[in-house]
């Protein structure tokens, strides 16, 4: 199974990309794992919030494939500790899934057109964090899960 975190426009903190790379670098020795970014909206400062939210959900869904199962990154979502988010995803790699598609929104959140792909979505904290760091943490977390299933010493009880 591969996975995927799909997000909107890139990252521009040096650091946090630097983090979120070595992340990335780690995790591919237990999966297949990509980051996809779709472009932020020209001109977005002359779009309504809904308009530019219907704009990014349509590039979001250009991204995805048939058979993609979808998460949204949602504060609305539900909530894992870090071994309740590894028993969800053995439970997904599991299940025969090709693609497990993680979806980072833009400022605003997702379009109706989006939250209707969704099959799920999950919070990372009750918090609000920028998309930048959304992005950090939720790498973190799905590599700590690996580690976690291969019983590896990273996470400590």
């Amino acid at each position: 199974m591969e996975s995927v975190l799909l997000c909107v426009g890139k990252t521009d903190q040096g650091e946090i990309q630097q983090l979120i790379e070595q992340y990335s670098q780690r995790l591919k020795h237990y999966t297949k794992f990509s980051i996809q970014i779709v472009e932020d909206i020209k001109n977005s400062k002359n779009l309504s919030e809904k308009l530019q939210k219907e704009k990014e959900g349509d590039a979001l869904k250009k991204q995805l494939k048939p058979g993609d199962r979808v998460i949204l990154l949602d504060e609305g979502g539900k909530q894992f500790s870090s071994l309740q988010f590894s028993e969800w995803m053995n439970k997904q790699m599991a299940s025969g899934l090709k693609r497990l598609v993680f979806v980072v929104g833009g400022p605003y959140g997702f379009s109706p057109a989006i939250y209707a792909l969704a099959q799920q979505k999950i919070s990372l904290s009750p918090m609000t964090f920028s998309h930048q760091m959304v992005r950090l943490f939720f790498v973190e977390q799905l590599y700590r899960a690996h580690t976690i299933l291969k019983n590896e010493p990273y996470h400590h009880q």
